[in-house]
């Protein structure tokens, strides 16, 4: 009797033991869930409060364009007048750049007002995808070319001021992209690298590099910019035609 008695009471200890156990576990499954669930929540308000900011970045870029007085579109403009939205990387007012020698006296990008209009407008398309627009060069003046050409008077990565370069007359930019927190794209190569792998032809680049390429590629045309063959970042405007201009901007 007495065996039974404790055989009995070890049975109920038992299994008392292993509910207490899987109610433990139950609890501390369930607890974990409900953090996960209460971080995930916390994310994704995260992600809507980031988007609505953004999306009122975008409202309040169109309200600016739109209040905007009419330019002309031959006259020269700074394009930080305009816009806010572009990110300046101005490099040859730095050392960093193929001639390893600064040849602007300040980094500002001016274009002609058509073009500023135009580069506007694409910057528009690319920051609804998530992009913005870094300017590396803009419009080049007649005597900073020259400038060039005696530092590296090599007709494959300079442009002769003889005939001069688009950039001299304020239609031509050189640009890449960034993502929203300005972190630059992979383009495959660096800026001004003279060579085959620089070129809209070559194809053996990552799929990434490619679908980058393309997108700033497609963007860049709907607005009315064309490439040149050897370089990705350089676009032309098309369309008008303006004349070589020496135009000095202001510093400071």
């Amino acid at each position: 009797m007495v065996k039974k008695l404790l055989f009995i009471t070890f049975l109920a200890l038992l299994f008392s033991c292993k509910e207490t156990s899987v109610t433990t576990m139950t609890s501390a499954s369930t607890l974990a869930l409900l953090e996960k669930s209460k971080a995930i929540q916390l994310r994704a308000e995260r992600v809507e409060k980031n988007m609505q900011k953004w999306q009122d970045s975008l409202d309040r870029f169109e309200n600016k364009t739109v209040e905007q007085s009419p330019i002309k579109d031959g006259e020269f403009v700074n394009i930080e007048e305009l816009s806010n939205y572009f990110v300046l990387d101005m490099k040859y007012a730095t050392k960093d750049n193929f001639l390893k020698k600064a040849v602007y006296s300040c980094a500002k990008c001016y274009v002609r007002g058509v073009v500023a209009k135009a580069l506007i407008a694409a910057n528009k398309d690319f920051m609804a995808k998530g992009y913005r627009i870094k300017l590396f060069d803009c419009y080049r003046p007649h005597s900073v070319q020259k400038k060039m050409w005696k530092i590296f008077p090599n007709p494959g990565y300079v442009a002769d001021p003889k005939g001069g370069s688009i950039h001299n007359k304020g239609a031509a930019v050189d640009i890449t992209l960034t993502d929203l927190k300005g972190n630059q794209l992979d383009m495959g190569t660096k800026f001004d690298h003279f060579g085959k792998e620089a070129h809209h032809s070559y194809k053996s680049l990552s799929d990434e590099v490619l679908a980058n390429r393309k997108l700033l590629k497609e963007i860049m045309e709907k607005h009315g910019f064309s490439i040149i063959r050897t370089e990705w970042w350089h676009y032309n405007f098309k369309n008008k035609k303006f004349k070589i201009s020496d135009f000095r901007w202001k510093c400071g």
